[in-house]
């Protein structure tokens, strides 16, 4: 039995969550006005439909000519009315729903690119595909469907509700007999129903997270042999998807059962009762067919209204996870103006990066990942970064990319003239980079390199090829600069993907260049030529690596070690 602080403790989660729905859809409230208004007139025309088929039957059992052909012109026109209106009811839902999910979708994306690095880092892939695909359609459905469905059910239940009074006020008690059970199971099936969606949602997260991933790896995978243990965990995975979804279907059945045995039983009881007071003479035919259709739609209303409860949770759920996302600090770019106005003299003179007596450690971290450190590198010179693996080198080139925010301490650019700024996203313009590992996007070898400069002509990217050595393999391919990368670039070696990378890099022209473990799959001659071009092409830039391989250390003025207690110390300098 749950506890009364747990029901508290949801009611307050959902609450939260719709709240933030509804400051969500705001903007969306002519639309979501329009389908109401029309949804409304389908209801109203349906229940009139039903009154004038009652005087329909009455005047043909009366043989009242005049009645009957004003009754049957009513109906029909009704029944016509509710068919234009109901066309016309679907057709704004697939405007309005198009337009409200494509932005919903779009919102969720922009939130996951522009939201703080260390905070969206944590999220895997899948799961944020979940979320800009389930959740945020979830979303866009209740701004479309459900928030106007509820007014719909609304003035369903209170026409059909106003109508049985007006007939018979004791059918209105036998068409709500269902009321208090329906009333009484909400509490339970809410915590319930809950429970599964978000089971089922985290789920289907982890499944889209293990494909994606899976996939990204396939050629590990398939190297080591071990594609039967993937295989055999996915269906691990889609077990435990399937006895989640078969609980909760489980419930459904139950409950549903249980809602149709009690409408069943509204049912013959409205049924009887319209007997008994047709037999009695109490009312006419047409009264006892308005009764049936009107009592019947009562009962389903009222029984839609507590339906609401469970789409209602399934929504808020939703929600929840959208607004995880949303509710992200963004990167604001709050220098950007004056990162904008250094911006020329940056190109053209360079920048010193510096640090000095910076912190940090990673959320969730028990202990810093970087303590005290400091460093410069000034316009021209090249500075190196050594230690074991996952000491912190790369968390410094995150810190020089405005990736992340030093705990204590301070990281700064500096021009020519002494002009400073705090490095942060808006000091990302003046970085290129090298990543470590494969970084390119399907599309062709131009479509890469133009991601940092669309502008960029064919000769020039040709240029930056032939410093990075990558010209010597495009040029041999048939379409050359428009060749296609396929996917995690598995058409080309690893040194050659580096190249390209180095390539991108070097077209940004930008005065700081950050390579992290750059030349890593290069051959030692290939990495001369590649660092020797680099410096006759572009001595003015400050260029900071991370590197394992002692011939890079050759090219670098300063070599600074980082040791396992996160600690910088100036190694060599030349």
């Amino acid at each position: 039995m749950k506890k009364p602080g747990e029901y508290k403790a949801l009611f307050r989660s959902l609450t939260k969550e719709w709240k933030w729905l509804l400051r969500y859809v705001s903007k969306y409230k002519a639309q979501i006005f329009i389908y109401i208004v029309i949804g409304i007139v389908c209801t109203v025309t349906g229940l009139g439909v039903s009154v004038a088929s009652k005087h329909l039957i009455d005047a043909v059992v009366s043989r009242n000519t005049q009645n009957l052909l004003s009754s049957a012109a009513v109906a029909v026109g009704c029944a016509v009315f509710q068919i234009v209106f109901n066309t016309a009811m679907s057709r704004v839902a697939t405007v309005v729903g198009t337009k409200v999910n494509n932005e919903v979708r779009s919102n969720v994306y922009e939130h996951i690119i522009f939201s703080d690095w260390s905070r969206i880092g944590k999220y895997h892939s899948g799961d944020l595909l979940n979320r800009v695909e389930g959740d945020a359609g979830a979303v866009s459905n209740s701004i479309v469907t459900f928030i106007p469905g509820i007014f719909t059910k609304i003035t369903t239940f209170i026409g059909c509700l106003a109508l049985v009074l007006y007939y018979d006020p004791t059918m209105a008690i036998f068409a709500l007999m269902s009321a208090p059970f329906l009333v009484l199971t909400s509490r339970f099936s809410t915590k319930t129903i809950r429970k599964y969606n978000k089971q089922s949602r985290e789920i289907n997260g982890t499944v889209l997270s293990y494909i994606s991933e899976s996939v990204q790896n396939l050629q590990t995978i398939k190297a080591f042999n071990i594609t039967g243990q993937y295989v055999s965990r996915m269906r691990g995975y889609l077990e435990q998807y399937r006895s989640i979804r078969l609980e909760q279907d489980k419930f459904s059945l139950i409950m549903s059962f249980c809602l149709s045995l009690i409408g069943l039983i509204v049912s013959y009881s409205c049924y009887g009762w319209g007997v008994y007071r047709l037999w009695s003479g109490a009312i006419s035919y047409g009264t006892m067919l308005l009764f049936l259709q009107v009592s019947g739609q009562l009962t389903s209303s009222f029984s839609s209204l507590v339906g609401l409860f469970p789409s209602a949770i399934s929504i808020a759920t939703a929600a929840g996870r959208v607004m995880e996302i949303t509710d992200l600090s963004l990167e604001n770019d709050k220098d950007g103006k004056k990162a904008e106005k250094i911006r020329e003299s940056a190109e053209a003179d360079g920048l010193t990066v510096s640090a000095e007596n910076v912190t940090y450690t990673y959320i969730g971290a028990d202990q810093a990942v970087l303590n005290d450190i400091s460093f410069s590198a000034s316009p021209g010179e090249t500075i190196a970064l050594v230690g074991p693996s996952g000491e912190g080198k790369t968390t410094i080139l995150r810190l020089i990319l405005g990736l992340v925010t030093p705990d204590s301490g301070r990281m700064t650019v500096t021009t020519k003239h002494d002009e400073t700024l705090d490095i942060s996203d808006s000091t990302r313009r003046f970085c290129s980079y090298v990543p470590q590992g494969n970084a390119v996007f399907s599309g062709t070898v131009a479509d890469n390199l133009r991601i940092v400069r669309p502008e960029a002509t064919d000769e020039e990217l040709e240029e930056v090829l032939r410093i990075a050595e990558a010209w010597s393999f495009i040029d041999k391919l048939p379409e050359k600069i428009n060749t296609p990368i396929r996917e995690r670039g598995v058409n080309f070696s690893d040194g050659q993907i580096q190249r390209i990378s180095i390539a991108r890099a070097l077209l940004r022209e930008a005065p700081i260049l950050v390579m992290d473990e750059a030349t890593s799959a290069l051959d030692a001659e290939t990495e001369e030529k590649v660092l020797s071009n680099m410096m006759k092409a572009y001595p003015n830039r400050t260029c900071i690596i991370t590197t394992h391989r002692p011939s890079m250390l050759n090219y670098c003025n300063r070599v600074y070690r980082l040791n396992e207690s996160g600690n910088l110390t100036l190694y060599r300098e030349t």
